[in-house]
């Protein structure tokens, strides 16, 4: 097959989805690698580099959609891509699918085949990790007194106290937050509906931490002695309350500073909405945001390499085995089916968007097969099946 690596062109992202060395292993398998020109050189991987891989550098968006029997980038397809999909080309990125419902429209009147990476991850994505751990830090970074925050050190200086920092969520980005945060000193709080991994945080770092029920109250009751709040809730889309909501931020003393990692429309935080590299931060009631949506991208050149070595097994099963025993391996593969072939295969989307579904086993004619089981990706459920 011939594979191609989309040069990303969201705002603020830098990341590419496959470096140099995917590349080599892409071709030893006897495939063609087509590489967008300067596809990686945001993050540190030059042109040179993949020719020496063994790709062909192409030049533009509209040559790489026209050859390639899969393309794969790491963030959404943008509008202007969305005439150069084609039928039974398959696409891979992380399409977030739910929330945006054109770029879905233009997947399935394409009558492409689309994968949304975000929902393939059997342990978690690297990306989640990075976010995690560099929206700590940039969470540190707004807590400055010239980038509008109040000026607290996170571990504390000789007779000043270290930061309160509150988690919400202990999951992959929660506990790569929590990772760094402990390490320098903070005071943290971890918050999650997860008995046991509470248990377990508490277990990992021999009970000096702190750890409670997530839930509306128990925020309220912390919040007044917190210096820093980070989101890491991937929060239900149906959903229509919120973890904090606006007054609740006037409990925190001007310049405290709220890191919203999973920044999803709508999300857990009612004063949240979307910002980016160049322009990250604003107040909302004396508190500072800090809301950039691909935090990963600031660290590209480490985020592409866990990422790239991740997506390599998924990209590798496709063009090897081909979509129907690629979905009958990996369970995690094929509940990121999106679209086949003009049908929305996403159970998410469906119910968020009131569109019509049909599962991926049923589309592609494998439900009598024995499959690897996959939880389903959200708590979003959907009847809303094609009418036969």
């Amino acid at each position: 097959m011939i594979f191609g690596i989309l040069k990303d062109i969201k705002e603020g992202e830098y990341r590419v989805i496959c470096t140099p060395l995917e590349t080599a292993t892409i071709i030893a398998s006897g495939h063609t690698v087509l590489a967008q020109k300067d596809c990686g050189k945001a993050s540190n991987f030059s042109n040179e580099a993949y020719e020496n891989a063994g790709a062909k550098i192409v030049d533009s968006a509209e040559e790489m959609y026209a050859r390639c029997d899969m393309v794969a980038k790491v963030k959404e397809f943008e509008e202007s891509e969305y005439g150069l999909m084609r039928e039974n080309q398959i696409i891979l990125g992380c399409i977030h699918p739910a929330g945006h419902p054109e770029e879905v429209d233009a997947i399935l009147k394409s009558k492409c085949i689309a994968f949304t990476a975000e929902d393939c991850h059997r342990y978690g994505s690297p990306n989640c990790e990075a976010a995690g751990k560099q929206g700590a830090l940039f969470g540190l970074e707004s807590m400055l007194t010239i980038n509008g925050g109040k000026g607290k050190y996170v571990g504390g200086f000789a007779g000043a106290p270290g930061m309160n920092v509150l988690i919400l969520g202990g999951g992959v980005v929660g506990q790569g937050a929590l990772s760094v945060l402990h390490a320098l000193g903070a005071n943290v709080t971890v918050m999650d509906i997860n008995v046991g991994v509470l248990r377990m945080l508490g277990d990992r770092y021999n009970s000096k931490i702190d750890t409670m029920f997530c839930n509306k109250e128990t925020i309220t009751s912390v919040l007044p002695q917190t210096d820093m709040v980070i989101n890491a809730v991937k929060w239900p889309k149906q959903r229509k309350d919120f973890l904090i909501d606006k007054e609740m931020l006037k409990l925190m003393e001007p310049g405290s500073v709220l890191v919203d990692i999973s920044n999803d429309d709508p999300g857990a935080i009612e004063s949240s909405h979307e910002t980016h590299h160049d322009n990250p931060r604003y107040i909302v009631n004396g508190v500072v945001h800090y809301c950039v949506s691909n935090i990963p991208g600031a660290v590209a050149h480490s985020t592409s390499v866990a990422y790239a070595s991740e997506m390599l097994w998924a990209i590798m099963s496709i063009l090897n085995d081909g979509i129907e025993e690629a979905c009958i391996k990996d369970g995690f593969l094929r509940r990121g089916l999106t679209a086949y072939k003009g049908y929305l295969t996403h159970e998410e989307t469906s119910g968020i968007q009131n569109k019509p579904w049909i599962r991926p086993e049923d589309i592609l004619g494998i439900a009598d097969r024995k499959l690897d089981f996959a939880p389903p990706a959200t708590t979003t459920r959907s009847t809303n099946f094609y009418k036969k």
